[in-house]
């Protein structure tokens, strides 16, 4: 056993398992280009070279130990599209170097601005094989057969791409976020030569010309676009054109692994299996076979080596891997095991078993099985390896001032699953966006559970309206990413929940493309969908609440979560997208402010929790753009809490505490009150009236103010109400105020003011307090007080009164 976080880092898979050729063809000086000026950058920024932009190994789950990273300065021009107006002749608009892999409109591209959706945008650059002189000698010399192909990979390009390679058509790809490859065949014969003494000539790298031509209409099209927006306000960011992700090419031999599927699951003698289902890229032979061999398994502050684990089966056929006494991954203990997939040829001689080695890869996998169960105290609960887990994330856009969609370093993108552990969030949804694969490999890594969206595209709709009916082209659009996202990304042990519609984003279908998701992947929950518009299916009730928190009832056979709440902002002035005009859900002026408020809504969880809810997301980890709601500015210089935030946090993860209603609200059965609009208040009106008062049903407000049932009409400044109820015994634990209220209230329970609280919420929401239910509850009769004042919009109020058991 060695206490070494590199050994851990290296064990599940660092770049440093695959080696990395220089580039050949990368002969552009540093002057030829430099970020645009005048945008916010991060620290990292400044670690960004055109010579080698992020430089590590793309594909953590899948490595081999050759391959060439693309990325640097290639050339670019954008061109108006031939209309019949223009004719068929291409109109140039711009052209010169832009930094792959950061995205046309990135300051970091060294170019940013628009491209339009009458636009088209054109990489080019030459590349050399760099492996490929070594496989063409032996070929050349006789020594051995070529029979190697070159693949050429894309991370991501946004949206639509066509690839050329010395101006042939490899093939056209629509998706902005999945990643994709086209194979190049090269024939050694055809290289350029030199002489030598060699009777064939001496192989020479040839270069090669590499276009890649990229339309992309953003928000303007049906495609999925997450929140770029060519306009961007609000909650609508810069647009992201082009290549984003890394290009690299690796050679392969005919018969090569493409991907490997891994399904673990625990087994009633206490041992687990990880089937493995390896895909290989071409006609299986009979006899080939794969090996699965365990190496190792490293944990977040260990590495162990295990005993020798290995199975085989024929290839394409599941591999069952039975590990007999596992090491489980979870946010608190994320190990994670490491193997190697080698494919055999079919033997070739009289009583071998197997013949030579075709492919080997190396790869990693996390024994972890979520699901839905009930727990202890009956409410169904999200479970994690057989154990209810509270899931508490922050709402990761995975945008960057400096690079949009792309982070300037794989130490940046790092960093946000760092912060977001430090912080003691063991969850992050990635909100209609996807990432490279090394985001998940971090996480993985680092123990972070992950919601995964799919980004959104189309039309939208409202809370209460119908689903969009999309064209049949866009429903291909939609379900042709969404299946390959999925197929992407469903070996990281890290992602536990898909998330096929946010807030009526594209919403169509609904239940029936949440029941698609889950046939695409069973052993991972379906959030259906995340806030607004829910059709009764999917694994999760999910309730949107600004600033929260608030959960709906729970559903039988599926759980109740959060998926946004919070939304605090606070400008942090030389750390921000813009100085004026910027915003949050609600917007402190201090830090102690924010954290006042922080503390408070967080705090008003725990009896939410205590009720069934399952898990919570918080928007977000850092501000983007005009937002200034992030707990993190965008350039994550200041992280706006102070570090003890994470004791709040820890608690949520405690045993939930038992909850008693002694006054029930208005919100199911109405409730009912004493009322006056009298603007004077008789003295000791929060105990008794004069008998003045009227008696109506709970709540009370105007017609129209959200979320709100109004059963008595209020209209006027401002309105006290009063209600009496009866306690056999006083509950031990610290009384809650469960209360809908527009605007400012007022609360006295026995003529003791227990909350004040001012503006106003969108529903109902719990407010915890420090104090014991028997300094201000009594056996017998009991009296709850409200006042409320108005000053503009809608107007409500209702409340009832719970006991928080310690």
């Amino acid at each position: 056993m060695l206490r070494l976080t590199s050994l851990v880092r290296g064990l599940s898979l660092a770049a440093s398992l695959a080696i990395a050729f220089p580039l050949l063809a990368q002969d552009q000086a540093t002057d030829d280009w430099k970020p645009v000026e005048g945008k916010l950058m991060t620290k990292w920024a400044a670690e960004v070279s055109p010579e080698n932009p992020l430089p590590e190994y793309p594909r953590p789950q899948l490595v081999r130990d050759e391959w060439q990273s693309l990325n640097g300065l290639w050339d670019y021009r954008i061109e108006k599209l031939p209309t019949a107006e223009r004719g068929a002749d291409p109109q140039a608009i711009r052209s010169g170097k832009i930094l792959v892999p950061f995205p046309l409109e990135s300051a970091l591209s060294g170019v940013g601005g628009k491209l339009m959706p009458d636009e088209k945008l054109i990489y080019e650059r030459e590349f050399t094989i760099p492996f490929f002189e070594e496989l063409a000698s032996s070929a050349f010399s006789g020594e051995g057969p070529f029979d190697r192909r070159v693949r050429l990979h894309f991370g991501a390009v946004d949206w639509k791409c066509s690839v050329y390679v010395d101006d042939v058509l490899l093939g056209v790809h629509g998706g902005g976020y999945d990643s994709f490859h086209f194979d190049i065949f090269v024939d050694p014969f055809g290289v350029d030569e030199a002489p030598g003494p060699n009777p064939y000539g001496n192989p020479v790298p040839k270069k090669h010309r590499l276009r890649v031509e990229v339309w992309d209409p953003t928000d303007a099209g049906h495609q999925p676009v997450g929140k770029q927006s060519l306009n961007p306000h609000g909650i609508w960011y810069t647009a992201v054109s082009g290549i984003w992700q890394t290009v690299w090419i690796e050679p392969l031999p005919d018969a090569s692994i493409d991907s490997l599927d891994i399904v673990t699951k625990p087994a009633d003698d206490g041992s687990w299996t990880a089937t493995i289902t390896p895909k290989l890229s071409c006609s299986i032979a009979e006899g080939q076979v794969v090996e699965i061999q365990v190496i190792g398994a490293a944990g977040k502050d260990l590495v162990i080596t295990t005993p020798s684990i290995s199975a085989q089966a024929a290839a394409g056929q599941p591999i069952e891997v039975k590990i007999p006494e596992p090491k489980l991954w979870s946010p608190d203990e994320p190990w994670l095991y490491q193997f190697r997939a080698d494919v055999y040829a079919a033997p070739s001689k009289e009583g071998e078993k197997r013949g030579p080695a075709i492919d080997s890869v190396k790869s990693y996998f996390g024994l972890r099985e979520v699901k839905l169960a009930v727990a202890e105290d009956g409410h169904r609960r999200i479970f994690l390896n057989g154990k209810p887990l509270f899931q508490f994330g922050m709402l990761d856009q995975g945008w960057w001032p400096d690079g949009l969609y792309t982070a300037p370093t794989d130490e940046a993108l790092e960093y946000d699953v760092l912060i977001t552990k430090q912080l003691g969030f063991n969850m992050a949804r990635k909100h209609v966006k996807v990432e490279p694969a090394r985001w998940y490999w971090h996480c993985d890594r680092l123990g972070l559970l992950v919601w995964q969206d799919m980004p959104s595209g189309d039309d939208r709709i409202g809370p209460d309206a119908p689903d969009i009916k999309r064209s049949a082209q866009s429903e291909l659009a939609y379900r042709r990413e969404w299946s390959r996202i999925i197929d992407c990304l469903d070996s990281h042990p890290s992602i536990v929940a898909w998330v096929p519609f946010n807030e009526g984003w594209g919403q169509f279908k609904t239940n029936e493309i949440l029941a698609w998701t889950k046939s695409l992947d069973p052993t991972r929950l379906v959030d259906g969908p995340s806030g607004w518009a829910d059709r009764g299916e999917g694994d999760l009730i999910d309730m949107h609440r600004y600033p929260g928190p608030g959960m709906f009832d729970e559903p039988e056979n599926r759980a109740s979560v959060l998926g946004e709440f919070g939304g605090l902002g606070l400008p942090v002035p030389g750390h921000l997208w813009v100085e004026q005009n910027n915003w949050g859900y609600r917007t402190y002026k201090t830090p102690q402010e924010l954290e006042e408020n922080y503390r408070r809504v967080i705090g008003d969880l725990r009896p939410l929790i205590a009720n069934g809810l399952a898990a919570a997301v918080y928007t977000q980890t850092t501000d983007v753009e005009i937002e200034v709601n992030g707990l993190l500015t965008y350039d994550r210089a200041v992280v706006k809490l102070p570090e003890n935030i994470r004791e709040l946090h820890q608690t949520l993860y405690e045993a939930p505490p038992k909850i008693s209603e002694v006054l029930p609200t208005s919100e199911k059965e109405p409730r009912t009150w004493s009322y006056s609009f009298d603007e004077a208040a008789p003295q000791g009106w929060q105990t008794h009236d004069a008998g003045s008062w009227k008696q109506g049903p709970g709540g009370f407000g105007t017609e129209g103010t959200p979320n709100s049932v109004v059963r008595t009409t209020w209209d006027g400044p401002q309105i006290r109400v009063r209600q009496e109820f009866e306690l056999s015994e006083v509950p031990a634990g610290r009384v809650a105020v469960r209360m809908f209220h527009d605007e400012d209230a007022v609360a006295y329970l026995n003529g003791k003011k227990i909350l004040s609280v001012a503006d106003y919420t969108d529903g109902y929401r719990t407010f915890s307090t420090s104090i014991p239910a028997k300094d201000v509850l009594k056996q017998g009769k009991n009296v709850l007080a409200i006042e409320c004042k108005q000053t503009q919009g809608g107007q409500f109020i209702d409340a009832g009164i719970l006991v928080v058991g310690e």
